[in-house]
């Protein structure tokens, strides 16, 4: 009988929840829902609705369902629920490829687009909790000039030039040209604001447009029956591209965080726009030091930040969190919270009482519920179980708490929290599968004495099995923690197939403190890699874990130990290297945030820690992957490695132990359900031959 866990079909058909909004009542959640599309090349994401109370007997209500389908949820004040989507607009517009902003009304009736934007929209920044302002992102043309309502159709006019002239090329004039997986531009990220309570019927005369559609020069208009898009960001440049932020009570002002140009990067700022009038005022600015997470209280009187000191080679800095009296278009009374609380906030939202801020943050391989009280009180942990949380709501007019939470026992899924910590699971669309492994947490102390811990997951099924072969997974960022589920780089699939897998936090990770953090500052292969080892010794020791059969395997900056450890020692029988730093020297001028990299290592800690210098002493056999459509470390990593491989290990014939799969239309992270299935299937292939003593057999769909 096959599984999710070993019908790699199965798994990627797995629906998953990814998104959750609460109503102002509290009496409803909407949750955002991907599954497999018809041809299993993608992923479709659709709305439910779920009760916001514990009624099991309830049953999850599919409110959307498209082609295109629907993301970025949010409610009105009127429980209305918005959405984003390129599904058609009902009209028979043939031009509505576009990603709109859509309105389900409450009282129940079919959604209806709130936006016709030639660009689309990017998603909901925020909406007002007590008016009828809806603040969005939206990408617009630079030479689409200033005007903050004619921006918008001076857009649609210029990308039509651009369409009918098949022009794709794009002008930079800062730096980054690219982010993650995509070119920026040739527009740019605004914030745009809308009153819903402007939204009207569409008219069936030809009156139904701004403009006369007799004037051949008039261009593209907008239609006159949806809400006016205001610019609240006119010229931003790339101000905006990693914006977030949020729109105070009475929708008079929009609080964001916004981006100062430097000379090949940024540091974030915050600033209140005026709606109204378009006045636009810096709250907080400080060289080299980036002021993030704007968040304020159900009052509007009070706004909460993270501050946040550049990372210098010396090391990482505190994430401090600072609250301020706050009148609209200025700051007074800062002052600075949870000083002795040393962990990093994930996310910050008001208490509804607006005496607290609510948050959460790594923690000893969790990521629990805090409560920061505004008074300077001590920092509360809220949930004390082994769950990650995320995507905090609060109910505005109830006070109701959801989240999701996930553990790498379970995906994520709806839960509320009470004011004690008391959690109940939601109904979800997206029943919790049954996995093959159990988890057992390890630890031990490295050599200068800091305890290193980490989550080992072992099949469930042990009759017979025992001793496992152990897959030791060492994970990304560096700055991250092996605390909650993964689609892609997910150990279950593993565990079914006999294979014990560690999940160790080494130092640079997240949830130990600062000082943990700045073990292996400026170091990657110093103690990041001694403590992998001393974890990977003590869990050997163990009498179900086989210490003749290991392989270690990593993702980006697991990659980059991958390759580490690939140089250093020949105890793993195979390594996989995925999304991998290679040559640091390289590195750091392809990717796409040059300067914060170059930041944090000095020229000694770049050399010292380059993993290529170290090609000629690797014995373990290699399997290579990367995606050409990475941007955050290109593919000339992957490329190097291989080369290097080839130059150093391939006989006279050229051939190897080593192996290279290439994705050319892929990212950082493989996210084609097609390929996800090659990918874990080659994966498996290899540490059958080189862990478990197998034949290589090649995928089928590599050819």
């Amino acid at each position: 009988m096959t599984t999710p866990f070993s019908d790699l079909d199965q798994y990627t058909a797995l629906p998953r929840v990814d998104g959750i909004a609460v109503s102002p009542d509290g009496s409803r959640v909407a949750l955002t829902v991907s599954v497999l599309d018809a041809d299993g090349t993608g992923y479709r994401r659709s709305v439910w609705a779920v009760p916001g109370t514990s009624d099991a007997a309830a049953a999850p209500v599919r409110l959307t369902r498209s082609a295109k389908g629907e993301g970025g949820v949010s409610f009105t004040r009127t429980g209305d629920l918005l959405f984003v989507s390129g599904r058609p607009d009902g009209d028979g517009d043939k031009d509505s490829d576009a990603a709109q902003l859509w309105v389900l009304p409450a009282a129940g009736g079919e959604a209806r687009p709130v936006t016709k934007l030639a660009g689309g929209v990017g998603g909901v920044l925020g909406a007002a909790s007590h008016t009828d302002t809806v603040a969005v992102t939206a990408g617009l043309l630079p030479g689409a000039g200033t005007d903050r309502t004619g921006v918008v159709a001076a857009d649609a006019e210029l990308r039509g030039r651009r369409k009918d002239r098949k022009v794709q090329a794009i002008l930079h004039e800062t730096y980054p040209v690219r982010f993650w997986d995509h070119d920026l531009g040739p527009d740019e990220t605004h914030v745009l604001t809308l009153d819903l309570g402007t939204l009207q019927e569409k008219a069936t005369t030809p009156s139904a447009t701004a403009a006369d559609p007799s004037d051949d020069e008039a261009g593209p208009s907008y239609p006159t029956h949806l809400p006016v898009p205001t610019d609240c960001t006119p010229a931003p440049g790339r101000s905006l591209e990693h914006v977030d932020g949020v729109v105070t009570p009475d929708g008079s002002v929009v609080v964001a965080t916004v981006g100062v140009q430097e000379a090949r990067g940024s540091r974030s700022t915050i600033v209140a726009f005026d709606v109204a009038t378009g006045t636009r005022t810096v709250l907080l600015d400080d060289p080299d030091v980036d002021h993030e997470m704007p968040t304020i209280s159900r009052d509007g009187r009070t706004l909460a930040w993270v501050r946040t000191e550049r990372f210098t080679p010396r090391g990482a800095t505190e994430q401090e969190i600072w609250v301020a009296r706050f009148d609209g278009s200025a700051l007074s009374d800062a002052r600075r919270i949870a000083v002795e609380w040393d962990r990093w906030p994930n996310e910050l939202v008001f208490a509804h009482d607006d005496g607290a801020l609510l948050a959460t943050a790594d923690h000893d391989g969790r990521a629990p519920v805090f409560r920061l009280p505004l008074d300077g009180g001590a920092v509360e942990q809220l949930t004390h179980d082994d769950w990650a949380y995320s995507s905090l709501r609060v109910a505005a007019a109830s006070g109701t708490v959801v989240a999701l939470r996930a553990s790498w026992a379970a995906p994520l899924h709806p839960v509320r929290i009470e004011a004690d910590g008391t959690v109940t699971t939601l109904a979800t669309p997206a029943p919790l599968p049954e996995v093959p492994g159990h988890l057992e947490e390890v630890e031990t102390t490295a050599a200068d004495g800091s305890r290193v811990r980490g989550w080992l997951l072992l099949p469930n099924d042990d009759a017979g099995t025992a001793p496992h072969p152990l897959l030791l997974w060492i994970h990304g960022g560096p700055l991250n923690s092996w605390n909650q589920w993964s689609w892609r780089w997910n150990p279950q699939l593993a565990a079914a197939r006999g294979y014990a897998v560690l999940l160790p936090d080494p130092a640079l990770s997240t949830g130990y403190g600062l000082d943990f953090i700045n073990r292996g500052w400026n170091a990657w292969g110093q103690a990041p890699f001694t403590d992998l080892m001393a974890i990977t010794d003590a869990v050997v020791a163990r009498d179900d874990v086989d210490e003749t059969r290991t392989a270690a395997m990593g993702g980006s900056f697991g990659g980059y130990m991958a390759n580490w450890v690939a140089g250093h020692t020949d105890r793993f029988r195979a390594i996989v290297t995925h999304a991998s730093l290679w040559a640091l020297d390289q590195f750091n001028g392809t990717t796409d945030m040059s300067q914060y990299w170059q930041s944090i290592f000095d020229e000694t800690g770049l050399h010292e820690n380059d993993p290529h210098r170290f090609v000629a002493d690797i014995t373990s056999p290699m399997l290579v992957i990367h995606g050409d459509k990475d941007y955050r470390v290109p593919i000339g990593e992957g490329l190097r490695l291989w080369s290097e491989l080839a130059e150093h290990h391939a006989a006279d014939d050229g051939t190897m132990p080593h192996r290279f799969l290439y994705f050319p239309d892929e990212n950082h992270w493989v996210l084609k359900p097609q390929h996800s299935v090659v990918w874990y299937e080659t994966v498996f292939a290899f540490l059958e031959q080189h862990v478990l003593g197998g034949e290589w057999r090649r995928p089928e769909l590599l050819g």
